[in-house]
């Protein structure tokens, strides 16, 4: 992921600097088989939860994994309930026309699904 460098040196007094970072790693189980869903623009994406241990005490946490490049989704269906993998990618926020009005959720979006 490519990010711009910034040069304080040459940078404006009035413009701000953009620090935030999207970036997401996580390791964790997958919860079962990926589904592909198609959307009403014709693009495909493949879905899948994966669990992943917050702490002994704690219990766990089952994200949202979305998976929209040829590569990743050819991942994603391959994969095994209870597999052990390693996602990078970003947080997304979806919006989305329900009959009670606009819905969202939040999913990660795999930029890389690698097995371990």
């Amino acid at each position: 992921m490519a990010r711009k460098k910034v040069d304080s040196v040459n940078t404006p007094e009035d413009e701000e600097i953009d620090y935030s970072l999207n970036d997401v790693l996580l390791r964790g189980r997958v919860s079962q088989a990926a589904t592909t869903k198609e959307l009403p623009s014709g693009d495909k994406v493949v879905e899948f939860r994966l669990i992943v241990t917050r702490d002994v005490r704690e219990g766990v946490d089952t994200l949202d994994i979305a998976a929209w490049s040829a590569k990743v989704r050819k991942v994603a269906l391959s994969l095994r309930e209870d597999e052990w993998v390693e996602i990078s990618g970003s947080v997304h926020r979806r919006f989305w026309q329900a009959p009670s009005g606009v819905a969202s959720r939040w999913q990660i979006e795999a930029d890389e699904i690698l097995r371990l």
